[in-house]
């Protein structure tokens, strides 16, 4: 590839530039998907070796392929859902070109569309989608210093309790990542802390369905973005074949609750007071659910099996009831910090000043720049509570996909704007 122009340049072959290409293909516009590693390369390289799919293969796939050799329940293994993702690309032919990195994107300087710089030469097009996502660029806060007796990493480095330092651990975030590695090193048998803030804790199953059915049929994944609408940790997993996340279930089986990370000093990391009321805010949201699930039942006339049990609540274990508020971590043994929290995005590439905000993030309506030709796919929120989910961002991606198609039809269109008279 030394000079290439196309309709379309989709930036990203993850979960939201396949899902692009699938819709461009079906309506006949011509386009080419760029990915700077391998088809769908965060689940492979940027997970740890344990993750499995936070939904069952039922739910989260695309709806025009279903995962083989799995139980629809089932959840399905990180490296699975990447290679369901390269046969995705195999089955509908598309154009996909791995290993090339989009360096520079800007408007052409005459002209109508878009000039992109890559590793493979220039690319121009007259529409440019950019379906990188909003989890490009791990962040955490810095502030325990860098020192040789600690090791410290985001949880997009971790891989295995085997893999890190001996000494015990603590992990910072407890939204699905850190609540699963966290759970994954405590069973390893390694003494374990678990800084928790703020989040949603859904019931993995209730009443014989799965959480992902109940947000389904009570509109929960359709809710609208708007303006304040933000992400949100949500305390779920698949892992052991799924199980409702239950922190005090975790203490009592050894695991360590802390209350918010805030600040270090002398080897000291202090934790505000807010473990319990982070705990039962999680608990009220979960309870709300399983109202909500009930009403739904009874209103709707279903044979679905009742669980009183779900709403059992045990006792606050030693942790929450005597809360820990700050650690030596040398007294402490921990010899490692996992910080699982979360992520920013990274546009540096994208020199298209008005499609980003001043802050830097992208300015659009469900993924329509406000820069005409620019669009993005895979944000959270980006139009509902499910848009970063796989099939989420199907659904998004066919929104975008449609309104490129929809502006092509304007512009093939050759008539005038004279006057007809008597119809001729």
């Amino acid at each position: 590839m030394k000079n290439e122009v196309t309709d379309v340049l989709v930036i990203g072959a993850g979960q939201a530039g396949i899902a692009a290409s699938e819709h461009l293909i079906q309506g006949g516009i011509d386009h080419i998907v760029l990915e700077r590693g391998r088809i769908a390369e965060r689940w492979r390289s940027e997970r740890w070796d344990s993750l499995v799919a936070n939904g069952p293969a039922w739910h989260d796939r695309f709806p025009s392929m279903k995962f083989t050799n799995h139980s629809p329940d089932a959840f399905v293994p990180k490296e699975q859902v990447a290679d369901y993702f390269v046969d995705y690309t195999k089955h509908f032919k598309m154009p996909v070109r791995e290993g090339v990195t989009v360096s520079d994107l800007r408007r052409k300087s005459t002209g109508a569309g878009f000039v992109a710089t890559t590793s493979e030469g220039i690319v121009e097009a007259r529409y440019v989608v950019s379906a990188t996502g909003a989890f490009q660029r791990p962040v955490y806060p810095k502030i325990v210093p860098e020192s040789d007796a600690l090791t410290q990493m985001h949880s997009t480095g971790y891989r295995n309790p085997q893999d890190l330092p001996d000494g015990n651990v603590l992990v910072v975030g407890a939204g699905s990542s850190g609540t699963q590695i966290a759970t994954e090193i405590m069973k390893s048998g390694r003494k374990t802390f678990l800084s928790v803030g703020s989040h949603d804790r859904p019931p993995r199953r209730y009443r014989g369905r799965d959480f992902v059915w109940w947000l389904g049929v009570l509109n929960l994944w359709d809710v609208e973005a708007n303006a304040t609408s933000t992400h949100t940790t949500i305390a779920v997993s698949g892992a052991d074949g799924g199980e409702t996340v239950d922190f005090r279930k975790l203490a009592n089986q050894g695991l360590t609750l802390l209350g918010l990370t805030e600040t270090f000093e002398g080897g000291v990391l202090s934790f505000a007071d807010n473990l319990v009321e982070n705990v039962r805010e999680g608990d009220a949201n979960y309870l709300a659910t399983l109202d909500l699930a009930d009403a739904y039942v009874e209103r709707n006339g279903l044979d679905l099996p009742d669980d009183p049990d779900a709403r059992v609540i045990p006792e606050d274990p030693a942790c929450m009831t005597t809360p820990i508020r700050s650690l030596d971590l040398q007294a402490e043994g921990i010899t490692t910090i996992i910080w699982a929290t979360g992520f920013d995005t990274d546009y540096s590439w994208l020199n298209v000043e008005a499609a980003l905000t001043p802050a830097g993030k992208p300015s659009h309506t469900r993924g329509v720049s406000t820069e005409p030709g620019v669009y993005f796919l895979g944000l959270p929120w980006q139009s509902r509570r499910g848009s970063s989910f796989i099939w989420g961002v199907w659904h998004d991606a066919k929104f975008v996909a449609d309104h490129i198609i929809k502006q092509e039809g304007y512009l093939a269109y050759k008539g005038s704007a004279e006057p007809i008279i008597n119809g001729v």
